[in-house]
Formats: C-alpha cells, structure tokens, sequence
C-alpha cells in the first residue's frame, strides 16, 4: 500500500476571523477538512480581529457559525478536535506595532506560517508592514489573498505591488473559489485523459461553447458595494474568465503550477479585443426589474434597500467571446452570468458540429448537434447529449435525444464531494500554488476587461430591463441569434 505523503504543519492565521467570509466560509470548510482527516495534526488555527475577544469566545463564534453555515450536523469528536486548534488574538490590523503580538504565539520552527487575508484589499498594505516590522516571516511564510483583486489593471497593480513588497510570487496564493469545485478540475482530465475529447476538442468538431454562471440571488445588503462594482467586475474578470482558460486552454507539459498558469495566460492574450468599434455587436447588459422567482415577488435593482434610483449599473452580462488562435478560428464562446435570473445554475455546454448529411430524415429534418454538459453547481456531474434509436421493431429507425448521465454524487458515492474553499485551503496549507491565480492572469484578464468597461462608459448606455425570474434581457437572446445560435435552457 502507498505510503500517505505527509506535510509540514501550519500555523494558520485568518485575519477578519469575526468576519462574514470567515464565519461563513472558511471556518466551515476548515471542520470539513478536520472531519475528513485532511488537517495535518499539529496545525493550529489563529483568529486575529480587531473587536475584544479572548480564544474560549472565538471558539464559541466558530461554534455557532457551524450551526447556522454547516448543513450538517456537527459531530462532538470531530468538533472536540476542531475546536482545540482554535485560539484568539486581538489586534488593530491598522497599528503596525500590534502585530507583534504574534511572536509570541507562532512556531516558526516547527510550523509554517500561513496568513488568509480575508479582510478588505484597502487592509492589505497594513497586514504586509504590520507582518514585516514584527520580523516574524520567513521564506517559507505564505499568503492567500481574497478577490476583489482591484477594480481594474491600475488599483490591482498598486495592490498587488504592495503585496510584493513583503511577499515573494511564490509566496502568494490568490483565490477564486471556483477553481476548487471537482467539475472545474475534473475539466483537466476529461480533456486530457480521454483521447475521445482530446483529439475532438478544436475547430473542427466544436461550433460554439456557452458558459452559464446563473443567480436567484439579488444584492443582499450588498448594494453599495456591488453598485461600484457591476457584475462585469464581479463575476467575467475571475470566475468566467477561470472557467473559460480552463475549458479553451492547449495542453500543459504537466500538472505543475508554472504549466498550467502558462497555458491559461496564452489564452488570455489571445482573446479577441472588445473595444468602441465592436462593444455593441458583442456584449450584453442587464439590469433587473421586479418580478417573480418561484412564484414569490422579488424587487428590482432600483429598489433594492439603499439604492440610488438613477444607477446605471449592470446586474447581467451577456458577452460573445473570440479566440485568436488555432485550435478556436471560428469557434465563439458565449458568456452570461446575472442576478435574480431563472434558477441558480453555472455550466459549460460544449456543442458540436451538426453532420453534413443526414438519413434519418423520418426522427429530424436537421441532426441536432451532440453536446457536452459540464454542470458545476447546484449538482455537480458531466452530461453527453446524443442520439439514439427508440426499441421497436418498426420497419423504420426512429431516433431521439438521450443523455449520458455522470452525476458525481451518484457514481462516485464512497468518496467525498467538497466545496471549492475546502480543496483550496487545503491546497494553500500543503504549498500547492497549482489552483491559485498568477499575478500576470490576473493582470491580463484586467486588460481585456477594462476595455469593455472603457468602451461601455464611452458610448454611455443604460443596461437593458429584464425582468426578476428571467432569463436576461431579450438582446441576450439576440446576441446568439445572431449566428443562428440559441441558449440552452
């Protein structure tokens, strides 16, 4: 039997431990890991806020985020476990002379100092010069940082600048939750592991990919924040874009993270310029209006609580994407992603090209194409869309459209199924940069959308209507019709 591989221990310091993200997200995932026995045994975790605590109230805190988040119930050996490698410190990440605290409590020694930045990036330059004047890091110390990454190329340079002045790259791991869910990695072995897809996957075979990353959700209080942000910023520059290089990029050497990154930033330079000339043939904006969702009266963006009635900012976008290279000419993919939309869906359709004649005229006047569904929340599982002759013994061969179901709950029921956070912490805990953002993808991918935010701005058009319960304003429909295209629905 293979030997488990082991790792160093941590000393894994969340500064905002009282915060939403942590209470919510990283506290939960880190009890699933410590269920599944993924935690190595002397890995400690210290929260770190500014309000007065002491370590038995911040284990209460972590108690009572498990019983509103978890969905689970929480088992008392795992919890006893848990909650022993939780301790407090309280500091004003703004005072630099505070953050010496941590001398006393970190073992450089024996452990690696890990610091999840789960705070606002405007904290970000106190963490670093706090961490530096205390003289606590090592080259072995590391740092996660949360998106937003900035708001553009200017403000993501100047955070990250700040960044690498403590940090080396190597040092950094930048998260986009979506690139820990299975389906998204399990993109990397359904194209390169299956010589069916592998040898299939260009220009030859394919005629177009859609990218769903559907909401119900409106705002929830986040309004004045996401009014400045729009969902261009907030969901196309990292989580389409990720799902994007990962669906459209060539072969990497090996799995390592400097291959795989490499490959994702040639995609990324190869995308098709939006600018003034050609914004309004290739994107879509939304804004919701009231309406409906599963029968229930939901408000729109307008009037949201705290709204300013005058806002011209998108809650949908729809996009057509070109890549200029060899294995894509001709091959456009289509993004969408918005708020309070039909249900809650995020998925990769990859269709095929129709065949060029067809004898079996008496099932369909034109062969639908073949698809390949990739779904990546709610359920996550692969579809094959094909065709099949219905059992009968009629004289003639009548066809119809049949799926080949991999649900990943279903086939794979002995093993886990995590959330994104899970695999990336752990990730981020074992020194695995594979999963994690580059400095330049980030870099790059701000470049090409600011151009569609400058071109959005020059020619100062309001967002198009569409109703809460919908699926996007009618121009989303129009932007594949197009090309004698439609979404799937």
């Amino acid at each position: 039997m293979k030997e488990k591989k082991t790792f160093k221990p941590c000393d894994l310091v969340i500064y905002g431990a009282l915060g939403d993200l942590s209470k919510r997200k990283l506290l939960i995932s880190l009890y699933r890991l410590e269920k599944s026995n993924l935690l190595e045994p002397e890995t400690r975790i210290i929260g770190i806020d500014r309000l007065a605590e002491d370590s038995a109230g911040f284990v209460d805190i972590a108690h009572k985020s498990l019983q509103s988040f978890l969905n689970d119930t929480i088992e008392n050996d795992v919890w006893k476990r848990f909650s022993a490698r939780l301790s407090y410190l309280q500091i004003d990440l703004t005072q630099a002379d505070q953050y010496k605290k941590l001398n006393a409590v970190i073992d450089q020694k024996s452990r690696v100092m890990v610091n999840y930045f789960a705070v606002s990036p405007f904290l970000f330059k106190n963490i670093c010069q706090g961490l530096d004047k205390s003289g606590i890091l090592t080259n072995e110390s590391r740092m996660v940082m949360e998106k937003p990454i900035g708001h553009d190329l200017k403000s993501s340079r100047e955070i990250n600048d700040v960044v690498a002045e403590v940090f080396h790259e190597d040092q950094v791991y930048r998260i986009d939750h979506y690139l820990g869910k299975e389906t998204v990695l399990n993109l990397l072995a359904l194209r390169f592991a299956n010589s069916i897809f592998t040898t299939n996957w260009n220009h030859n075979t394919i005629d177009h990919v859609q990218i769903t990353v559907a909401e119900e959700v409106g705002i929830e209080g986040r309004w004045e924040y996401f009014d400045h942000t729009g969902q261009l910023r907030d969901m196309v520059q990292n989580h389409l874009l990720q799902i994007l290089t990962f669906t459209a990029m060539e072969p990497p050497a090996n799995l390592e993270a400097d291959s795989i990154h490499s490959e994702k930033i040639k995609v990324l330079k190869a995308l098709r310029p939006i600018t003034i000339h050609n914004v309004e043939e290739k994107t879509v904006r939304g804004q919701y209006t009231a309406g409906y969702l599963k029968g229930t009266a939901v408000p729109g963006y307008l009037e949201e609580e705290g709204a300013n009635t005058e806002s011209t900012t998108e809650s949908f976008v729809a996009l057509r994407v070109d890549i200029d290279n060899w294995r894509w000419a001709g091959v456009p993919f289509y993004l969408r992603t918005g708020k309070r939309l039909h249900n809650k869906r995020t998925e990769i359709v990859v269709n095929f090209k129709q065949l060029p004649h067809n004898i079996f005229s008496d099932s369909f006047r034109e062969l639908p194409p073949n698809k390949l569904i990739i779904h990546l929340q709610p359920n996550e599982g692969v579809e094959i869309e094909m065709l099949n002759k219905i059992p009968g013994i009629d004289e003639n061969i009548k066809l119809q459209k049949t799926k080949l179901d991999l649900s990943f709950s279903d086939h794979f029921k002995k093993h886990s199924i995590f959330g994104g956070y899970e695999k990336l912490i752990l990730e981020a805990l074992r020194g695995n940069p594979t999963l994690f953002l580059s400095r330049e993808e980030i870099e790059q991918a701000w470049t090409w959308i600011d151009s569609i935010q400058d071109a959005w701005a020059h020619n100062n058009a309001t967002p198009k209507p569409y109703p809460a319960g919908s699926w996007g304003p009618v121009a989303s429909v129009a932007l594949l019709a197009r090309d004698g295209r439609a979404w799937e629905e």
